[in-house]
């Protein structure tokens, strides 16, 4: 059962549809102009936000303010009455609140637009000739991070639009790094000459692995242990993980909470009989009959997958090449002093072989 803390509140604040300035999400009318906040005006997480003790947000846990049905004002959700009209407020309508708010923007300034004065993202009103400060652009979309902290949140973004990216440029840069790739991959494996030569040598080596069931012990596996384990023992661990949230009361505050729950895992060690290499046998030799060793093996023994390896050796005008057949029936094709055709890439690797 997940377990919530109310850590405190911070303010909010709202953006004048008149006049586009910042205001505080206990002002029910626009510091700058004066104007009512309308019942559509969404909050917004500010910049510079500071948790406040549950103890000192006055109202803050009043519940959604109330815009009256009749003049639109805004009442605190206590009311009755339509502070300016009288109104009843049971005809009002309550402002939606309960949704987790996302951060604010990152951002390390404001442009003014009367005089062009850089402020600080957390001001409302510009330093140097007071005219009030545009909006910050809408917040990013997501959510407080897990366990993070209930310290201030990222400043809000500056009404400066954001470099859009030069996809032109990307586009040409990416288009030429995978033109160098298949460059590269065609020089590796795409002929670029051809020369005669002549098969000087042959050889081979085999190996044939004996395998013996042998005891491995895991220890501390997350999860349930395999049917065969034996000599099981597990135990669980529980931790608790925990995520703050920042709900918007809808009366210009948001609640910010810590929302906990415990995640269990169940640990195993135990031993698995397992198949081990215990020895190998290996064989070689220098002409076209690759052969493999039969070991004798005792009971509880059992042979693994054979590997082998072949390589041919050439005499041409390029110097000494090898090759590496792909398999015995291929290898056996090169017989001692007879001629083939060698395609050779450009860093001088043999890329096919023909008589």
């Amino acid at each position: 059962m997940a377990r919530k803390q109310t850590l405190g509140y911070v303010e909010l604040e709202w953006t004048c549809p008149n006049c586009n300035s910042r205001n505080r999400g206990r002002d029910k009318t626009c510091a700058n102009c004066g104007a009512p906040q309308p019942e559509n005006v969404k909050f917004e997480r500010a910049a510079d936000e500071k948790l406040i003790a549950t103890a000192d947000a006055k109202g803050a846990a009043l519940g959604p303010d109330i815009h009256c049905g009749f003049c639109g004002t805004r009442n605190p959700a206590d009311a009755i009455t339509c502070s300016q009209c009288g109104a009843n407020l049971k005809e009002g309508k309550a402002r939606a609140a309960g949704q987790e708010m996302a951060a604010a923007a990152k951002v390390t300034a404001v442009t003014c637009t009367n005089c062009g004065a850089e402020n600080p993202s957390t001001r409302t009103m510009c330093e140097k000739c007071g005219s009030p400060l545009p909006t910050a652009a809408a917040p990013v979309s997501f959510a407080a991070p897990m366990g993070g902290s209930a310290a201030p949140a990222a400043p809000a973004s500056s009404a400066k639009p954001a470099k859009k990216p030069n996809w032109l440029l990307i586009g040409g840069i990416t288009f030429l790094l995978m033109i160098c790739c298949v460059a590269g991959l065609w020089a590796f494996l795409a002929p670029s000459s051809s020369v005669q030569a002549t098969v000087t040598d042959v050889y081979w080596q085999t190996s044939v692995p004996v395998l013996a069931q042998q005891e491995v012990r895991y220890n501390d596996k997350a999860g349930n242990p395999p049917g065969d384990a034996y000599d099981v023992s597990c135990h669980t661990e529980t931790k608790s993980v925990c995520e703050q949230k920042t709900i918007d009361q809808g009366n210009g505050y948001a609640k910010v909470e810590e929302v906990c729950h415990d995640e269990s895992t169940d640990y195993c060690s135990y031993t698995m009989l397992e198949w081990k290499t215990i020895q190998t046998y290996p064989l070689e030799g220098y002409d076209l009959f690759p052969q493999y060793a039969s070991p004798t093996i005792s009971n509880g023994q059992r042979l693994g997958s054979p590997s082998e390896s072949f390589t041919v050796t050439f005499d041409s005008s390029k110097g000494t090449l090898t090759y590496n057949p792909g398999s015995a029936d291929e290898f056996s094709q090169f017989a001692p002093g007879s001629e083939w055709t060698l395609k050779l890439n450009a860093f001088g690797g043999i890329v096919s072989v023909s008589q």
